[in-house]
């Protein structure tokens, strides 16, 4: 009994190549494309990082940028204003600025000093993440609380019905956090190869 036998045709090198390269390769414009984006998430990044850092510092020192500004316009450099010389960070802002329906609320906690502590370690803990591109995820969760109670406190904003500056630092840090901003001018990938980032991914 014969067996029934059937061959394929070989397929033919020119169709072989024509499969191999039916995909376009990522062409060097997209590639640059690319990496300016990085670079430009990175400058964004250390921007908001430096913002914060420097929120922190003028608390702290009275430096006459928001803290240390006389009403008559003059500045006291490292005055009574300053936190080092036992002024409040929170009190003015939490006394006098707040405004709708959780004023009440948030004038309560002013100068507190659980509240002082909570908002400047936020800004300092928030402000190096950003700065130096490590412990990015933690930094974002903490950096959409603190200005979601910062919005919250002043309701509604004065130039839009929802969104103030509060609101797109929010959506910013989520940004950064999410593409992993930290690797472009900064110690993400340090940060990322280390035992404990590996092994706890919301570090990162």
């Amino acid at each position: 009994m014969s067996t029934l036998t059937t061959t394929r045709p070989p397929i033919s090198t020119t169709t072989a190549e024509a499969v191999a390269t039916s995909r376009p390769p990522i062409s060097t414009t997209t590639a640059e494309g690319v990496a300016t984006g990085r670079r430009a998430l990175a400058v964004v990044r250390i921007a908001i990082g430096l913002t914060m850092l420097w929120a922190f510092l003028d608390k702290v020192f009275a430096l006459g940028f928001a803290t240390g500004r006389q009403e008559d316009g003059t500045i006291q450099l490292f005055g009574e204003a300053a936190w080092i010389n036992g002024g409040s960070p929170t009190f003015g802002f939490l006394k006098f600025g707040t405004r709708g329906p959780f004023a009440d609320l948030f004038a309560g906690m002013a100068g507190a000093w659980w509240a002082d502590w909570l908002f400047m370690l936020g800004l300092l803990g928030i402000g190096a993440a950003f700065t130096f591109g490590v412990a990015l995820r933690p930094a974002a969760g903490a950096g959409v609380l603190l200005m979601g109670m910062i919005w919250a406190s002043a309701l509604w904003p004065e130039r839009n019905p929802f969104i103030d500056q509060h609101v797109i630092y929010a959506a910013a840090m989520v940004a950064l956090a999410a593409a992993n901003a930290g690797t472009v001018y900064g110690f993400g990938k340090a940060w990322g190869s280390t035992r404990v980032v590996q092994d706890h991914p919301i570090l990162r």
